[in-house]
């Protein structure tokens, strides 16, 4: 196991701080001494072009990056240690799991299930991991994909539904796990562009009913609208944050600057 030196936790308790991140892939710095606080209810929509390091982000967040220094606490909890009196040791992979039960992640593609309805999607993690009874499970999944506009396709396999509805079965497949987090890893960018709207309108409603989101997206408009907060990161670099009015419309750094300016038309 590895030990590291003790590391203080935050005093206010974000939902989420993320501390001098680094994350390589060979000689690749994905994350370069990256920092990040979200606020309980917030959402943060975080944009930039192609391998700047948001995926990853994301996905140290979730504990599906191991990273190779900094450190972060999601929920007031240090992710991927356990304290002992004087030092911090690495979790084992069912520790690991048990904290990655805070965070709900939506991907870019589904990855549901093919052999399952869309009621078996979402009721798999609730009984076999939660180890929720059947039909409480069953009940639950039921409004949540009423909640996200299916409820008439509880009984359809993933090829029967297009895309847009693949998507949000999987947000209600995450949330069906209660997680205190959402974290969106460009969920609209498999879509066709008429299967966009649909899924968007399903992370509004969760934006407005509270939920902390962290969402890395190219749809500005949505970022625009929804946020509380933009971050653009490049090459694995925080570059600029603050409102979307302040982010999208009068960026100070010359980067984000030409970043919008390619982007939007």
């Amino acid at each position: 196991m590895r030990e590291r030196a003790m590391v203080e936790a935050p005093v206010n308790r974000p939902m989420v701080q993320a501390l001098s991140l680094t994350k390589r892939f060979g000689n690749l710095a994905a994350l370069d001494s990256v920092s990040l606080d979200v606020a309980p209810g917030e959402v943060v929509c975080i944009i930039g072009p192609s391998g700047s390091g948001k995926s990853t982000l994301l996905r140290c967040i979730n504990q599906l990056e191991r990273i190779d220094g900094g450190a972060i606490w999601v929920d007031g909890e240090l992710a991927g240690f356990r304290r002992t009196s004087d030092r911090l040791i690495e979790l084992t992979d069912k520790e690991i799991a048990r904290q990655r039960l805070a965070s709900g992640m939506v991907f870019q593609r589904f990855n549901l299930f093919g052999h399952m309805t869309a009621l078996q999607n979402v009721i798999e993690g609730p009984v076999t991991v939660l180890k929720q009874p059947r039909a409480a499970a069953i009940a639950e999944a039921e409004r949540l994909l009423a909640r996200v506009g299916l409820a008439e396709k509880h009984g359809a396999y993933p090829s029967e539904l297009s895309g847009g509805q693949q998507q949000r079965v999987a947000i209600a497949r995450a949330l069906a796990m209660k997680p205190r987090l959402m974290l969106f890893d460009e969920p609209t960018s498999a879509l066709d562009p008429e299967l966009v709207g649909e899924v968007l309108a399903v992370m509004r409603d969760l934006a407005k009913s509270g939920m902390t989101m962290i969402v890395v997206t190219h749809e500005l408009g949505f970022a625009r609208e929804v946020a509380d907060r933009v971050v653009f990161m490049d090459q694995g670099r925080l570059i600029e944050q603050g409102p979307p009015a302040q982010v999208l419309s009068a960026p100070e750094h010359p980067r984000t600057r030409d970043f919008i300016a390619a982007v939007l038309p």
